[in-house]
């Protein structure tokens, strides 16, 4: 394992402080075009995720000459939806064709927990979204996309994200939103699947995928990798089973078959699992690789308790073995994390930002953005 490296440019700005109220999930979206970055989270009354009330933002602006980010102010962008329900787990995605932002979410009844579902077996989340058409200046009125083709009555809840969605580069543009649902058995208690919701109209609509086999994966991110022309769909999940969960789509998220899920030995989680991120990016120029894209990712590096994110490389991203050993970005308490791509760094590298949930005495104090190049954390893949 590498050491914790020193970032000469970098921004560990502290977005969001627990204190009153608190701050949890965090999600980012880079806007290349604007040079926009979008950092959200949930604002809660307390820790336990039944005290959620708002989704909040910073936006900010990314001088690609001083290689700084000027902030601003904190903004509510989703409050009460839907009346009596609470907004969970941004999922933000920019759409390339229409210029809008597509924030989906989870609003759940009341401060009913996730476990009652589970007990009762009975789905109190509904599917929402907001668009922005100015980078996040403003937003629109919450549309509520829940219905028997969505959210089936076979779920006793589901989640998208947390963290970002994405793009794909098919003939329609597609929209990609990561999610997990517990599906009901009728003998067993509800177990959590990952899968996809899709939207080939920008947004309009949206279309689930199947279920990933697996029984114990749950929060998950995709990336679409391209190689040699040709591109599919990579789903990278959480799971209780000591270690990631991998999965293949070579539909655009429909369906994930069983023999292109396996685990990831080496990519190793905490007792419960961790949410985690991953990010696809262009090979380095220069770079020998048969890969077109190559993947990073981010995560608690400690097997016992989420602590010290880690970032790790996989340049051969169907192959689980080709994970690089991690290099350390923040030593001490973390949780969930968010990576976003942002193009060619000061160094010629490519460049990123995180932002993630830390602290010095708990995992949940306050939400960093952090910016770093791949020359710096993997300075010999490069």
């Amino acid at each position: 394992m590498a050491s914790p490296m020193p970032f000469p440019f970098n921004l560990r700005e502290n977005m969001f402080q627990e204190e009153q109220p608190h701050y949890r999930i965090p999600a980012l979206l880079y806007i290349q075009k604007s040079h926009t970055i979008l950092a959200f989270a949930e604002q809660r009354g307390g820790e336990k995720d039944e005290s959620a009330k708002l989704i909040v933002m910073h936006r900010g602006t990314y001088n690609e000459t001083t290689h700084a980010v000027q902030w601003e102010k904190v903004k509510t962008i989703v409050k009460a939806p839907l009346g009596d329900h609470r907004p969970m787990n941004p999922c933000p995605v920019y759409d390339e064709v229409t210029g809008n932002v597509v924030l989906v979410f989870i609003a759940v009844e009341g401060n009913i927990s996730e476990q009652h579902q589970l007990d009762k077996k009975e789905n109190k989340a509904r599917l929402c979204q907001v668009t922005s058409a100015d980078n996040g200046v403003s937003w629109s009125p919450v549309t509520d996309l829940t219905d028997t083709d969505t959210v089936p009555k076979a779920w006793a809840t589901f989640a998208v994200g947390p963290g970002h969605g994405l793009q794909l580069n098919n003939e329609v543009k597609s929209l990609v939103i990561p999610a997990h649902a517990y599906w009901i058995h009728e003998n067993s208690s509800p177990s959590p699947h990952p899968f996809c919701f899709v939207s080939d109209d920008h947004g309009k609509t949206w279309k689930r995928g199947n279920f990933l086999s697996e029984k114990k994966a749950g929060e998950c991110q995709v990336v679409e990798l391209r190689s040699q022309g040709k591109s599919v769909l990579y789903c990278n999940a959480r799971s209780k089973e000591r270690a990631r969960v991998q999965a293949v789509s070579y539909n655009e998220g429909r369906d994930f078959p069983s023999d292109q899920q396996c685990k990831i030995q080496n990519l190793v989680e905490p007792p419960e699992g961790c949410h985690g991120s991953v990010i696809g990016f262009p090979r380095p120029a220069g770079v020998q690789s048969e890969e077109d894209t190559w993947v990073l990712y981010s995560h608690p590096i400690d097997r016992n308790e989420r602590k010290d994110l880690g970032v790790y490389l996989n340049k051969e991203p169907l192959n689980p073995e080709s994970w690089t050993e991690p290099t350390v970005i923040y030593k001490g308490y973390c949780a969930y994390s968010d990576l976003q791509y942002m193009g060619p760094g000061p160094d010629g590298s490519p460049l990123f930002s995180c932002l993630f949930e830390s602290g010095t005495k708990s995992n949940y104090e306050k939400i960093l953005f952090f910016m770093f190049t791949l020359k710096q954390v993997f300075p010999y893949d490069c």
